[in-house]
């Protein structure tokens, strides 16, 4: 899965889909995508990361709260 680093025209392939989707962790494994050659794995904080479209990441895969929190 490709996700966008905010505020930015790159690109992030992400390593562990898991791990994006888990409330639980606010960081995920990732490689940049730029050149031909393989980048390595950085950690990137979910809430630096969006859609290419833009689109935020879902608050369910963000916040463990989410539940809890008021709209």
């Amino acid at each position: 899965m490709l996700l966008q680093i905010k505020g930015s025209d790159e690109l992030v392939k992400i390593l562990d889909v898991k791990e994006l989707i888990d409330p639980n962790h606010d960081v995920v494994h990732a490689q940049e995508q730029e050149g031909q050659e393989e980048q390595q794995p950085d950690s990137y904080k979910k809430e630096n990361l969006t859609f290419p479209s833009g689109e935020s990441l879902p608050r369910c895969w963000i916040d463990a709260n989410y539940r809890n929190a008021k709209a």
